[in-house]
């Protein structure tokens, strides 16, 4: 009697941790899909299995494959380019949208989804630096390194957009944040074709990532002078004072601010629970999102901030989010940058040629946290500078630092400490 043939083989990869999968036709479904799904991962399949995805046993991968069997009957798979017929531009505009992204599919698997504002921006640089090149109409089977050489040497002779007074001051891309974007989005796309894809030659492989550009540094306020921000006179009111004590003791982004909600304040820990900030908040599609690194995160909540907002609530009432007015809209992008001159002035605090802006805040926290002998480890984990998982060691240290800070900023704000005479002090900058 002939032997009838599996509608499909689920054979382990060579690194022996993960499996692969090739459907047959014997699984009674078009030849086409079947010839699209030989040799795939588990970590492509569609978002109703993907509880599939990541199987750690031979049972569990054959039960995978009868789930995508089933599901691929039941919806039908939609007619898409062949991948080995697809151009350049064809395929890096996969990316230029959340559907049918394979690098945000793999993102949302592992729980950290892509944000609309990082779409709207790998969607902005293709719209306006590549989709009219010639490169966008090749075969990603054909790039030669050659051919992404020629690109980028255009791209880079181009003039950068701006205003400029003079045609002759204009810029060319090279050496630009957005040349820089640019090269790393083609090299994320062409690497991302080349995962299941073995044989296939990468052109961007051999081509090194750009350096990284060194932006103007803010400076930090020293802690005398971050004291002297609570001083009478010079926060006019009490939703100026909220919001700069949410700044200067919880290290919090001015999007972070505006987005924090009633239930993220622990009134007992006491402790602030970010894991919510406005994307695209200087624009005026704004919406609301993950955080900058996309992973939840806790701010210290000092007793100064805590009754700032308790006066807050008690003139405007509490509202969807923390920070509101009595009408309950929440201030604009441009709020905190109009008034930050003003407190600065208000204080006597002199620039001296310093680069002092509203987000000088973090790196005066980081600063004064830094002096106190607090883990640099800490301070990283606390103003999301990096994705560092350490244990936080030095939290009760942090907080008495920050205690510290408020005890002084209490008796300023009462009217209790002498008035602060000018030191010359050497402030870090943080970078």
């Amino acid at each position: 009697m002939p032997r009838v043939p599996k509608p499909f083989i689920t054979p382990r990869r060579n690194d022996a941790k993960t499996y692969q999968i090739s459907l047959n036709p014997s699984s009674g479904l078009p030849e086409r899909i079947c010839q699209d799904w030989k040799r795939r991962g588990f970590q492509d399949f569609p978002p109703e299995p993907a509880q599939y995805r990541y199987p750690r046993t031979k049972s569990a991968a054959e039960a995978g494959a009868f789930a995508l069997i089933e599901y691929l009957k039941r919806t039908g798979e939609p007619v898409r380019i062949s991948t080995q017929k697809i151009t350049v531009g064809a395929w890096l505009e996969k990316f230029i949208q959340l559907d049918g992204n394979p690098r945000a599919a793999r993102n949302l698997a592992k729980n950290r989804p892509y944000s609309p504002q990082s779409v709207n921006r790998l969607k902005g640089l293709y719209e306006n630096h590549m989709k009219d090149d010639p490169f966008m109409n090749v075969l990603m089977v054909e790039v030669e390194p050659v051919d992404a050489l020629e690109l980028i040497s255009r791209i880079g002779r181009r003039e950068l957009q701006g205003r400029y007074k003079k045609k002759e001051e204009k810029p060319q891309m090279a050496g630009s944040e957005t040349f820089n974007k640019l090269v790393k989005f083609l090299r994320m796309a062409f690497k991302e074709y080349g995962k299941n894809r073995p044989g296939w030659y990468n052109a961007f492989q051999d081509i090194e990532p750009p350096r990284a550009i060194r932006f103007t540094v803010r400076d930090a306020l020293p802690e005398e002078e971050v004291i002297k921000l609570f001083q009478p006179g010079v926060l006019l009111d009490k939703m100026e004072r909220a919001i700069c004590a949410a700044m200067f003791l919880a290290g919090l982004r001015r999007s972070e601010i505006f987005a924090l909600r009633p239930e993220d304040l622990d009134w007992f820990t006491p402790k602030i629970t970010v894991s919510h900030a406005w994307q695209n908040f200087s624009y005026r599609k704004r919406n609301l999102g993950p955080t900058k690194s996309k992973r939840e995160r806790i701010a210290p909540f000092d007793k100064v901030l805590q009754e700032a907002i308790r006066d807050l609530w008690q003139e405007n009432g509490q509202h969807g989010f923390v920070f509101v007015f009595k009408d309950g809209k929440t201030p604009g992008p441009s709020w905190i940058k109009g008034r930050f001159k003003k407190w600065l002035a208000r204080a006597g605090i002199e620039l001296n040629g310093r680069q002092l802006v509203p987000h000088s805040s973090r790196h005066s926290l980081a600063s004064i946290l830094e002096a106190r002998g607090v883990s640099l480890r800490y301070i990283q984990d606390l103003l999301d500078h990096s994705d560092l998982k350490t244990t936080k060691n030095y939290l009760h240290s942090t907080k008495k630092t920050i205690r510290e800070i408020g005890t002084k900023i209490d008796s300023v704000i009462e009217g209790t400490a002498p008035v602060l005479e000018e030191k010359a002090s050497n402030f870090g900058k943080v970078g």
